[in-house]
């Protein structure tokens, strides 16, 4: 489950609690949230068919494990086979040499299979090496960047981002946030996700309901800052929050807790700008 929060929701109910304002002015203020909830659901679509997409690639994977080990074992069949045949006073030059063909045939395809688990299993180095290349090594000791399936996920701690509870980003966030803008900007048509994460623990301040709330507020601090200080693209972006809903480690230890508080940046290649780094992940693979 996911829930997706556009900040323009807050001004609306802002502006309407504190005090009357013209049908004129209402008016507009629907029309803006109407197309930002437009654009917001938008761009959800676009990222949950790159998910999809995705997992279709994962599978292709899988299939292709599966042939390799196939193959291997008609091959070692067939070796065992021509063994025999070799052995055997009583067996015409004719089989052994279709034996022989069928084993080269069997290992010429086994090779093909293999280039092609490769090519995807180095795709992860290929995106890994690109999008950081602007960061030098003593940044990306600050910056946690794995890809998974395809898609890149910068993950950052809620200690230094925000304050404790609170949502505005600190200022000493800033350095780490201006890396982060180096690496979307250097892919400047990829889309941007930015995703708020709670541990389990209710929130208690006065103006958040709850932690839905306070992770969708937080992505929305992130994405005002890298657009306003940093000059992304807003049209790229999406602010959206999952709560206490999407834990990587277990909430019944502090230690945990503390993985479960954080901000991802998700970057998600388009499917034919994945189809072009799959393309060059041969090349990246012998550097």
């Amino acid at each position: 489950m996911k829930l997706y929060k556009s900040f323009p929701i807050v001004l609306l109910a802002i502006v309407l609690v504190s005090g009357c304002v013209s049908n004129k002015k209402y008016a507009e203020l629907q029309d803006t949230y109407a197309k930002l909830r437009e654009r917001n659901q938008e761009l959800s679509n676009k990222y949950q068919d790159s998910q999809r997409e995705l997992t279709g690639a994962t599978s292709r994977v899988k299939s292709l494990e599966e042939q390799i080990a196939s193959e291997k074992a008609n091959v070692t069949a067939l070796q065992d086979a021509l063994n025999k045949c070799l052995s055997s006073s009583n067996q015409g030059n004719v089989n052994i040499s279709k034996l022989v063909d069928e084993i080269n045939s069997s290992n010429k395809y086994i090779k093909q299979l293999v280039n092609a688990k490769n090519k995807s299993d180095s795709l992860n180095m290929v995106l890994t090496n690109n999008l950081t290349r602007s960061l030098s090594r003593e940044e990306l000791s600050d910056v946690d960047v794995q890809v998974l399936k395809g898609v890149v996920y910068i993950s950052l701690a809620d200690n230094m981002l925000y304050k404790s509870g609170g949502f505005e980003v600190s200022d000493k966030a800033g350095q780490t946030l201006s890396k982060i803008a180096k690496i979307i900007q250097d892919y400047s048509t990829y889309d941007v996700l930015i995703e708020g994460n709670t541990d389990n623990v209710p929130i208690s301040q006065p103006n958040i309901r709850n932690n839905w709330d306070l992770s969708a507020l937080r992505a929305s601090s992130v994405v005002q800052v890298l657009q306003n200080k940093y000059a992304v693209d807003p049209k790229r972006l999406t602010a959206g929050g999952r709560g206490e809903y999407n834990p990587v480690a277990d909430n019944s230890t502090p230690a945990g807790k503390a993985k479960n508080r954080r901000t991802q940046i998700i970057i998600t290649p388009k499917l034919d700008q994945f189809m072009d780094l799959i393309g060059k992940a041969p090349e990246a693979s012998q550097k």
